[in-house]
C-alpha cells in the first residue's frame, strides 16, 4: 500500500468511527430500539454517510479524493 492508500483507509475509518459513534448514542437515547438493533442501526447510518476516500495514480501523480453524498462531484484532498 502506498502512503496515500493508508492515509486514505485512515480518514475513512476515522469518519466512520465518529458518525457510527454519533448516530449510535442518537439512537440509544431517541428511540425505542434494544438490544443488538442500536448498533446495526449506527451502523447503517454510519455506512451511508461517511465520505468515501480513494488514492489513484493520475498523469500528475497519485492523488486523494473524496466523495461525499452531500457534495456533488468529487474533491481532490491531496
Amino acid at each position: 500500500m502506498t502512503k496515500l492508500q493508508v492515509r486514505a483507509f485512515i480518514y475513512q475509518l476515522g469518519c466512520f468511527a465518529i458518525l457510527f459513534t454519533l448516530f449510535r448514542y442518537i439512537v440509544a437515547h431517541y428511540t425505542a430500539l434494544t438490544g443488538f438493533f442500536v448498533p446495526l442501526t449506527a451502523f447503517a447510518i454510519g455506512t451511508l454517510l461517511s465520505p468515501k476516500f480513494q488514492a489513484v495514480k493520475t498523469k500528475d501523480g497519485e492523488k486523494l479524493f473524496m466523495k461525499w453524498i452531500f457534495i456533488k462531484g468529487l474533491r481532490v484532498i491531496g
